[in-house]
């Protein structure tokens, strides 16, 4: 599948608002339906320092925390259907490392869907200087709640889910990514650790990681104990805990163009997917926290959550996730759609960054009314 642009009038100027309001420097959206791009295009600069680059199509994108969906869940919804594990079975019988820290009854259910009771983020690369104690590290976080009585989004959650998928089939992440769904799917521009014959493709993020180490200021760590990079960070993930693993992690360090985003987002489709069966597929619409701070599924957030970014066009069973790098994907099976912005909003921008929330819905909400157009 090449892309050919086909741009819209309504989103380009949403989108090129924003742009011209600094919010990022730059934009590449897609709009799929019935698994066929309807609406596409490229603006702005993939980066604006050292040099300006003007962005394309198929400029690559560091998708952040896109990787907890496209790489983790979609590996392990490959797993549970081939039996390896259960959604309920305890994280403890393949990590001893919960049993031995006392949390043996979290569930990868609970990992899968923020269940499971665990902070929502910490600096571990201050924590340790080796990265074979992360996991350790990890479970020895104290929980804000009990498991399964509360939704708290935690980047812990798939760290730990990285490690497991790991253990159970003796894989690093990365080979056992390229081995269960890259290399079916053909992907010739989605990675851990993109080549650096790449780097002029790639989107630039942050110069250096001031958002990150501003927060870690705030939260009272000795930043001075850490090297932080100091240059324009393009071709190595943004992420300090991803990057401290060496750029392959459970939840950071996927990067992608927009092309191959729609490929990997069409596997949790059951008209499209050549990965999963239809079945498996219902698990990704289905409310695993009814009741719970926010509706998820196994690994996406549900549109049906109260102030989501899916916006209000969408059906009320879709299911998205954010990036922290500016990134989103969110897919309305009911309809058959598939809504991506990818956005390098941490580039040459001063702490602190903007908050693209508002641009998601209207984005959303554009697309899909001009999606109905089409068809009256």
């Amino acid at each position: 599948m090449m892309i050919t642009v086909e741009s819209n009038e309504a989103i380009n100027a949403l989108l090129l608002e924003r742009i011209t309001a600094d919010d990022f420097p730059s934009a590449v959206y897609l709009v799929a339906e019935e698994g066929e791009v309807v609406f596409a295009d490229a603006l702005g600069y993939s980066a604006r320092v050292p040099e300006k680059s003007l962005v394309t199509i198929e400029t690559i994108y560091d998708l952040a925390s896109l990787t907890k969906p496209l790489v983790t869940g979609l590996l392990s919804a490959i797993l549970l259907e081939r039996d390896v594990f259960k959604l309920d079975d305890m994280v403890g019988n393949t990590l001893p490392e919960f049993e031995n820290a006392g949390k043996g009854s979290i569930t990868f259910r609970q990992l899968l869907t923020h269940t499971s009771g665990f902070t929502a983020w910490r600096p571990f690369y201050l924590l340790t200087d080796d990265r074979r104690k992360l996991l350790e590290k990890v479970v020895d976080e104290n929980l804000e709640a009990m498991p399964g009585a509360r939704v708290k989004y935690s980047d812990l959650n798939f760290i730990a889910l990285g490690f497991a998928l790991e253990r159970i089939t003796g894989i690093k992440l990365d080979e056992l990514a390229q081995r269960e769904i890259f290399s079916p799917l053909k992907l010739q521009n989605t990675f851990f650790n993109p080549p650096s014959s790449l780097k002029n493709r790639i989107a630039a993020s942050e110069i250096g990681n001031a958002h990150e180490k501003k927060t870690c200021k705030d939260e009272g760590f000795d930043v001075d104990k850490y090297i932080w990079r100091e240059n324009v960070i393009c071709g190595e993930v943004h992420d300090c805990n991803s990057h401290f693993m060496g750029g392959v992690s459970g939840h950071a360090g996927l990067f992608s163009n927009v092309e191959e985003t729609l490929k990997t987002a069409l596997q949790f489709l059951p008209s499209h997917t050549q990965l999963l069966k239809e079945e498996t597929c219902k698990l990704f619409r289905q409310n695993m926290t009814e009741n719970l701070e926010e509706y998820r599924s196994l690994a996406w957030q549900l549109a049906s959550t109260k102030d989501s970014t899916a916006g209000t066009e969408l059906s009320p069973d879709s299911f998205g996730h954010l990036g922290f790098t500016g990134t989103s994907v969110w897919i309305d099976a009911r309809r058959d759609r598939v809504f991506i912005l990818l956005t390098n909003r941490t580039h040459d921008h001063a702490v602190p960054l903007v908050l693209i929330n508002s641009t998601r819905r209207n984005f959303h909400s554009i697309a899909s009314n001009e999606l109905g157009q089409r068809h009256k």
